[in-house]
């Protein structure tokens, strides 16, 4: 119970500073750009010149077989789009607080929220090659579909999952600095461990599980389901009790985490 009224008040929170955290996600946009000519544009570029060297290294280079009788960039795009924002939005959120210490000192403000900047940052891009992606499906000739809107309750899961641990990683490095440099390390290295390169078919089964453990397996298989194989969510309630029991493990620990360290944040910066 004590932990619902916590989430409540957080959820008021975000309410009574929305105005602020508007001011702070058009800040945060404009810092990361500033000093390029093309400005914010580089925040959809460059993932979309990534998207179009491996579709033109496998799909034109290598012939790459279609993946469940799709071309092999849509069926590629479905898992690396969400991965792309998975990865971009908890890199950012990692320095929240260090991007953001003249807030640290403000009594009146809930540094908690700050990681929630980062991530609507993360969000604004990811809606956009949201966008692009089906784009793609519907130029090879796939149309429409009701699947394609459960992308927003991977979207809104994938959130849940962001915020749980930036509330650990954002309150531990500014007492570790390293922590950034780990975690960027975590994200290539989770990047090969999750089914986007390749097929989960491809494990023995009797090891699958392992994999599925991996949170980030969930939301890149999730856009799949949705785009490619037409699964709805709630299909698979295993996977769905597995994804939400980790997310709110995530939760529960970024909360202690960050109520323990939050006394000692000014007194580091």
């Amino acid at each position: 119970m004590r932990y619902i009224r916590a989430f409540y008040r957080f959820l008021r929170d975000i309410y009574q500073n929305r105005r602020l955290l508007k001011d702070l996600v058009k800040n945060d946009f404009k810092s990361r750009y500033l000093n390029n000519y093309l400005g914010i544009l580089w925040a959809f570029i460059q993932p979309t010149i990534s998207v179009l060297i491996f579709w033109f290294v496998f799909q034109v280079g290598f012939k790459a077989a279609p993946v469940q009788d799709v071309p092999f960039i849509l069926w590629l795009v479905a898992g690396m789009i969400p991965w792309f924002f998975l990865s971009e939005a908890l890199a950012s959120a990692t320095n929240a607080i260090l991007d953001n210490t003249f807030l640290v000192k403000k009594i009146v403000f809930r540094v908690s929220l700050l990681p929630i900047v980062k991530i609507t940052s993360a969000v604004i891009v990811h809606l956009f090659f949201m966008v692009f992606m089906m784009s793609m499906y519907i130029i090879y000739g796939y149309e429409p579909t009701l699947y394609w809107l459960q992308m927003f309750y991977y979207l809104f899961s994938a959130i849940m999952l962001l915020l749980g641990i930036s509330w650990i990683t954002s309150s531990v490095v500014i007492f570790f600095r390293d922590l950034g440099q780990l975690v960027s390390m975590s994200i290539q290295f989770g990047f090969w461990l999750t089914p986007i390169f390749w097929s989960l078919t491809m494990v023995p089964e009797e090891y699958r599980w392992l994999f599925e453990l991996n949170p980030a397996h969930y939301i890149t298989q999730g856009y799949r389901d949705a785009l490619i194989n037409h699964v709805w969510f709630w299909e698979k309630p295993m996977e769905a009790l597995q994804f939400w029991g980790i997310t709110l493990v995530f939760f529960a620990l970024g909360a202690i985490v960050f109520r323990k360290l939050r006394p000692h944040f000014a007194d580091v910066l």
